[in-house]
């Protein structure tokens, strides 16, 4: 079966794609792929492998000899999922490949902030412990992690490996119940007891039409002016402006993002405005790349290959057509 993927620059140069290889008569790949390039890249292809890359309705119609869509991720917002049922093109995703690369992100995130890590090197780098009168050079205060209250908002496998580690840290844990939900479960709290109560809030849920602006001024307002805001999950989860407001008023404490609205997104981007015009020293940005520890990355190529050796046998790994 040929095969081509139209967007595998979204994986760092030396993650291997030999088991996908192994599985296709043919792989072609492309760093990028524009929408005006998918039609001659794809004519010919009985699998399409794409992270990013959208597909809508009329695409699907152009392109008959398609059987598989392998998706690069877990989200499958960038493929319509009844048209492909439509034409009888099968559609997989692939999870449960980052938890470990998340986790070690959030807790890299917090721990440089409540340790104060850089600041410390940057002392002595700088000689300031060579000049101190006594034995240590205090600077930035250090905090312990012991007892900090953690809220995960999404408890998947992305959120239950953060709290893993945040269990190993002694830190209490509240898990929130669906924000809007008139029950909570056994073992959750409410989300506004998680916002209320949290130093610290990790994202992990998916975007939804409920979770869209989730964190906005009203939520901003209820959180502890010490809290810090962790987002790894999706940008539109997050309202820029008001966060972008709490931050300068103080009203939290931090916010680290690794996700924005759009990705890439534009230069003018009031957040990233805000960085580069130093109007905010209470936040951090990276660039969508919490999950892409070299083993996640190649955990997400090889569950990738397995979908395609399930779908080439009969079965039904990992798909969405039954969405």
């Amino acid at each position: 079966m040929k095969a081509v993927f139209l967007d595998s620059k979204t994986f760092s140069a030396n993650i291997s794609f030999a088991t996908i290889e192994q599985e296709v008569t043919n792989l072609t790949c492309y760093p990028t792929t524009t929408t005006e390039q998918i039609l001659e890249r794809c004519i010919d292809a009985e699998i399409i492998i794409t992270n990013k890359v959208v597909f809508t309705a009329e695409m699907l119609a152009q392109l008959p000899q398609l059987k598989l869509i392998c998706i690069a991720a877990t989200g499958y917002n960038n493929i319509d999922i009844n048209a492909a049922n439509q034409h009888n093109i099968a559609v997989t995703n692939v999870s449960g490949y980052a938890g470990n690369s998340i986790a070690q992100y959030v807790f890299a995130q917090i721990l440089e902030y409540y340790q104060q890590t850089s600041h410390h090197n940057s002392n002595t780098a700088q000689g300031h412990w060579q000049k101190s009168d006594t034995f240590c050079y205090h600077g930035n205060a250090i905090t312990e992690l012991s007892g900090k209250t953690l809220a995960v908002i999404g408890y998947g496998c992305l959120g239950k490996t953060v709290v893993d580690l945040a269990t190993a840290f002694n830190m209490q844990v509240l898990i929130s119940e669906r924000p809007g939900s008139t029950t909570v479960r056994q073992g959750r709290v409410s989300f506004d007891q998680a916002i209320a109560q949290a130093d610290i809030i990790s994202l992990h849920c998916p975007q939804t039409k409920d979770t869209t602006n989730l964190i906005n001024k009203n939520v901003l307002a209820k959180m502890k002016p010490n809290a810090l805001l962790i987002n790894t999950a999706r940008g539109p989860l997050v309202n820029s402006i008001d966060l972008l407001a709490a931050l300068k008023s103080k009203q939290i404490a931090y916010a680290v993002l690794d996700v924005l609205e759009q990705e890439p997104p534009p230069a003018d981007h009031p957040l990233l405005l805000a960085l580069q015009e130093n109007s905010v020293d209470n936040l951090k940005i990276t660039a969508h790349i919490a999950w892409a520890s070299n083993e996640s990355q190649q955990r997400l190529i090889d569950l990738l290959s397995d979908n395609i050796t399930a779908f080439k046998q009969g079965e039904k790994l990992s798909r969405l057509d039954s969405l």
